[in-house]
């Protein structure tokens, strides 16, 4: 498995008593399998992203991405691991104003350290794969909110990561935008081998994931409480 969370716990204090985010949750995404969290506010999606993602240490249990165990790791040795194997594709895309598309991935390969060259040709393959060619000169403002998502996305897969992780990817899109950045991390997914966990309120595009789960008070769950549950290799059924 590229990312496994095993019996996670996670608390914040909330006033004079103690918040539970994270009640004892297990999850295991394996390479090429594209696992979506649903759940209303409030529930611990966030939490579990972040968890995930090395940004938050759990109270218990363990973190492993890649196989490396992070769960205690410090954090010079967390962001190494987001820097080398893991990518994040924001909510809201984050591009820097003054960049174009292309300069936005290849920042990130700076800071990773890759030779130029091989940066220059890993940048081409993305902005191909995202389906920005002839765009990728272009900048933020110059693009539409779609456009600037798939380079959120690109910029996430840069560095060649084992697990991906997305957070309300069709938040500010509407229905036909979002149901083909849903269908890009599909292809993306199973095409690059990506243990993908996206977080959404879009019920629509459930039908694109292999595993849909639902996050409630803390607990995770299978199934998107609707009765109907995922499939393997996309899709869903009744129970």
């Amino acid at each position: 498995m590229s990312l496994v969370l095993a019996d996670i716990t996670l608390t914040y204090p909330d006033g004079d008593r103690t918040l539970t985010a994270l009640d004892h949750v297990d999850l295991s995404v394996a390479p090429g399998e594209f696992t979506a969290v649903v759940g209303p506010s409030g529930s611990g999606k966030s939490s579990l992203l972040a968890v995930a993602a090395t940004l938050i240490a759990p109270d218990s249990g363990t973190v492993r991405v890649a196989g490396h165990d992070v769960s205690r790791a410090g954090q010079a040795a967390r962001t190494r691991m987001r820097r080398d194997h893991i990518g994040i594709v924001f909510q809201q895309s984050n591009l820097l104003p003054a960049l174009t598309a292309l300069d936005q991935l290849l920042v990130m390969a700076h800071l990773a350290g890759q030779p130029t060259g091989a940066a220059a040709t890993r940048a081409a393959e993305l902005i191909e794969a995202v389906e920005l060619v002839g765009k990728e000169h272009k900048r933020p403002h110059q693009l539409s909110g779609g456009e600037r998502q798939r380079v959120n996305i690109a910029r996430a897969l840069m560095n060649r990561p084992e697990v991906l992780l997305v957070d309300e990817p069709t938040s500010a899109l509407d229905h036909h935008r979002g149901e083909r950045i849903v269908s890009l991390l599909a292809d993306l997914t199973r095409r690059n081998g990506l243990a993908t966990v996206m977080v959404t309120h879009d019920l629509a595009t459930l039908s694109m994931v292999d595993t849909v789960l639902t996050m409630t008070d803390g607990r995770l769950t299978a199934g998107d409480g609707t009765g109907a549950v995922a499939t393997a290799g996309g899709g869903r059924s009744a129970p």
